[in-house]
Formats: structure tokens, C-alpha cells, sequence
């Protein structure tokens, strides 16, 4: 596996294990936490495409989606700690990662002197490369987070790009980053797709 801040999530988890336990008491559900991660991500993205001259949203973007990191977490720790893993709640993780990613990163575009096509593409790409994850489970492997730009990653890589944004920074800079990005998010297909066929197990005849 190609390095990832994914490889980093234990220890966060670590961090958020005393909101876990008060959110378990007071009966919030992972389905919950799911859905308010993705309905913020839309909010703040869609306030992003109405003022995307907004220094202070751009600025405030990190810290969002260092929030929105935490909530993904606490998702899948509170089903684990409660044990109210289900079928719907897999199927909305994934969903609304995608619906978020889509909603927060898409914006981009309509920064001043940012490249529409060049956002466009790391998002497709971005969506691409979690669904090669996925893809993994239909020939029987555990969903693949291989690197190096996974969600977390991404996440990481497109808060930079948006404090230099809100910093009134050359958008060369900033369409640079996102060049580099989606290189990376295509690796990142190529990786998952090649580990997941690497341990798939063929069917006996």
C-alpha cells in the first residue's frame, strides 16, 4: 500500500474516543452522524458556490474538513461500539462521502483564475479512485484505501489549495497543486485496482 494519511486513522480515532462515548449515551445513531457529515458538506459547499470570492470561507475550509474527517470517523466507531453495523449504513458511508466530496470540492471551479476542467477532473478522478475501493469487494477483497491520495489525502491537498486561494496567491499555484492531485488520484485508481487483483484468489475448477 502506497503511503496515505489513512494510515493515520487509529490514532485520531484515538483522540475522539471521549465524543464517542457521550454521543453513544445520549443515543445518536452512525446513520445520524453519516447524514449530518454530508448535509454540512453540501451546506458549506453550496455557500462556497454563492461567494467564491469569500476569503473567510475558503479560509474556514480546512477546519471543515478536518471536522468532516471527524464525523467520517465516529460514523464507523460508534456501529462498531454499538454494534449497529448495517447495510444501509455501508451503503450511505459511501454515498455520502461521494455526495460530500462532490459538493465541497466542485466550488473550486469558480474561484477566480481556477481551472473549471482541471477541478472538474479531480473530482471525477476522485470518485473513480473510491470506486476502485469498492469495486474490490465485488470479486471478493476487503474494500482497498491504498494511497497516496485517498479521501484523506485529498482532503489534506485541497485545504492547502484553499487557504491559497483565501490568500489571494497566484492561482498558477493552486492550478499546479490540483495538476499534481489528479496525477495522484489516477496512481491511487491503479493502486487499489492492482492490489485488489493481487489478492483476489481465483475460483477453483
Amino acid at each position: 500500500m502506497a503511503f496515505s494519511i489513512y494510515q493515520l486513522k487509529p490514532r485520531f480515532q484515538q483522540l475522539l474516543r471521549p465524543l464517542l462515548s457521550s454521543l453513544a449515551r445520549i443515543g445518536v445513531t452512525p446513520n445520524q452522524v453519516t447524514l449530518a457529515a454530508m448535509f454540512l458538506s453540501c451546506a458549506y459547499g453550496a455557500a462556497l458556490a454563492a461567494a467564491p470570492d469569500s476569503a473567510a470561507l475558503w479560509y474556514g475550509l480546512p477546519a471543515f474538513l478536518l471536522f468532516r474527517m471527524a464525523l467520517n470517523a465516529i460514523d464507523g466507531m460508534l456501529a462498531t461500539a454499538t454494534g449497529n453495523k448495517t447495510s444501509l449504513g455501508a451503503v450511505l458511508n459511501e454515498m455520502g462521502d461521494q455526495v460530500s466530496d462532490a459538493a465541497l470540492y466542485l466550488p473550486f471551479a469558480l474561484a477566480a483564475g481556477i481551472s473549471a476542467p482541471l477541478v472538474v477532473g479531480v473530482v471525477v478522478a476522485a470518485l473513480l479512485a473510491e470506486f476502485a475501493g469498492v469495486l474490490a469487494q465485488g470479486i471478493g477483497v476487503a474494500r482497498r484505501f491504498d494511497g497516496p491520495m485517498g479521501k484523506s489525502d485529498r482532503a489534506f491537498a485541497l485545504g492547502v489549495i484553499a487557504l491559497l486561494i483565501g490568500s489571494g496567491v497566484t492561482p498558477a499555484w493552486s492550478n499546479g497543486l490540483l495538476c499534481v492531485v489528479l496525477l495522484l488520484c489516477v496512481l491511487t485508481i491503479v493502486n487499489r485496482l492492482r492490489q485488489a487483483l493481487r489478492l483476489c484468489v481465483p475460483p477453483t475448477r
